[in-house]
């Protein structure tokens, strides 16, 4: 049962996220020219390159600021890996081991037979 409920949730994720996928690439796209704008925009000396850099990072800004449904696609992502995560424990969980091989009855019975000699 618990395996459906992380399929279903995965499929609305992935659903989700694909369908934000336009917005994410606008924001990743809008984030590296603002980082390249502040970059500039603190290695320039001329005042008018501070005016254009400025002005450059404003609107990447502004694109960033434009793309909020991006958000709910990376979460929807950050869903998508936490499911995945999830189905691949379940995957490798393990029985315990039979009686014969376990470690500690092995040992309480060959101690229990040194008592008795």
């Amino acid at each position: 049962m618990k395996k459906i409920g992380l399929f279903i949730l995965g499929a609305v994720a992935a659903i989700i996220a694909f369908a934000n996928l336009g917005p994410m690439i606008g924001l990743a796209i809008s984030l590296v020219v603002l980082y390249y704008s502040v970059k500039q925009f603190t290695k320039t000396d001329q005042t008018s390159k501070k005016v254009l850099w400025a002005v450059v990072g404003f609107i990447a800004l502004c694109v960033a600021a434009s793309n909020v449904p991006a958000i709910l696609g990376l979460a929807a992502l950050y869903i998508l890996y936490i499911v995945y995560k999830e189905w691949k424990k379940e995957d490798n969980v393990q029985s315990p081991p039979p009686e014969d091989e376990d470690p500690f009855t092995n040992f309480e019975r060959e101690w229990a037979e040194l008592n008795r000699n």
